[in-house]
């Protein structure tokens, strides 16, 4: 095993000036993140210098058999905290090759709401709460829980100390920092209310930065619990029972910790500023729902 941790180790800068780019894109799911590796001549820092590449679209539930090709775009690059060095992770969408988006290309949509010169000039921020549940691999159950029973009420476990209380916080700990590395603005986290249900923040981050970077971070906490051999579900309600899931009802209120929608007293007292909108599950995509909130508060659009 020593031989096999050092050869995927390896700095590839002692010896080549080529590079390993791994495109990420978003599955037929709307949840299931895919990617795949290349090859570079060089190191690269511009999406824009990325050539697009393709997948078998029949295979992901994104194109028929018949006609199985899918286009992949490079929109973002983040330094790749798995193989480090020069190696880089690349957020791509996903086009027919025609070049027309795919349906479940919901960044495309999004970039042109982003886009717009009035959205444009307001330079909205994002900061995005990311919650998840950390589970067992064989049996599908949350770390600290005894299989098939179920741990003490909840409680003693929201932000909680202690091999009683707090599961699977070295993985949260992994991925916190190689967010850092890989350039996510990742502004923190904490273990949730549930045993083995973790949250991290990603923010401010501006436009659709925002969805960028909150995928890029889904995909590296996906591969780092690959390593340590256990699941990852972003379910806003995975385990039935008296346990705080991560959505809630829509009401409006100011500085009610209830209410869906936070209007924090400084906002209210100017009239503008943050505000929270707490609707949106854990499992929602970052680009459908940050350009809708643009659209409705900036465009006017109902």
């Amino acid at each position: 095993m020593s031989l096999l941790s050092d050869l995927v180790n390896l700095n590839l800068s002692d010896s080549t000036e080529k590079i390993i780019a791994e495109y990420v894109w978003i599955g037929g799911s709307g949840m299931d993140v895919r990617s795949k590796a290349r090859t570079l001549s060089g190191p690269v820092s511009d999406p824009s210098k990325l050539p697009k590449w393709n997948f078998d679209g029949s295979s992901t539930g994104q194109a028929p058999g018949e006609d199985s090709e899918v286009i992949l775009y490079p929109q973002a690059i983040f330094r790749d905290p798995f193989r480090r060095g020069n190696n880089i992770l690349v957020i791509c969408d996903t086009y027919t090759p025609a070049g027309d988006p795919i349906p479940t290309n919901k960044r495309h949509n999004a970039a042109k709401i982003f886009s717009h010169p009035d959205v444009v000039a307001e330079v909205p921020w994002y900061g995005i709460e990311q919650e998840y549940t950390l589970l067992q691999k064989d049996v599908k159950w949350p770390l600290g829980w005894p299989k098939g029973g179920y741990p003490g009420p909840q409680g003693p476990y929201y932000c909680g100390i202690g091999a009683d209380k707090a599961f699977g916080r070295d993985i949260v700990d992994a991925h916190y920092k190689a967010c850092l590395y890989a350039g996510v603005n990742i502004s923190g986290i904490n273990g949730e209310v549930m045993p083995g249900q973790w949250e991290f923040q990603v923010g401010p981050s501006v436009g659709i930065s925002a969805g960028d970077e909150l995928w890029i971070a889904r995909y590296i906490l996906e591969r780092i619990t690959e390593i340590a051999g256990v699941v990852v579900s972003f379910d806003p309600k995975p385990i039935e029972g008296d346990w705080n899931g991560a959505v809630l009802t829509p009401i409006t209120g100011v500085a009610n910790r209830g209410a869906s929608i936070r209007v924090g007293r400084d906002t209210e007292k100017e009239g503008k500023g943050y505000f929270e909108d707490r609707r949106p599950a854990s499992n929602m995509d970052p680009y459908v729902v940050t350009s809708m909130i643009a659209e409705t508060t900036i465009l006017g659009k109902q």
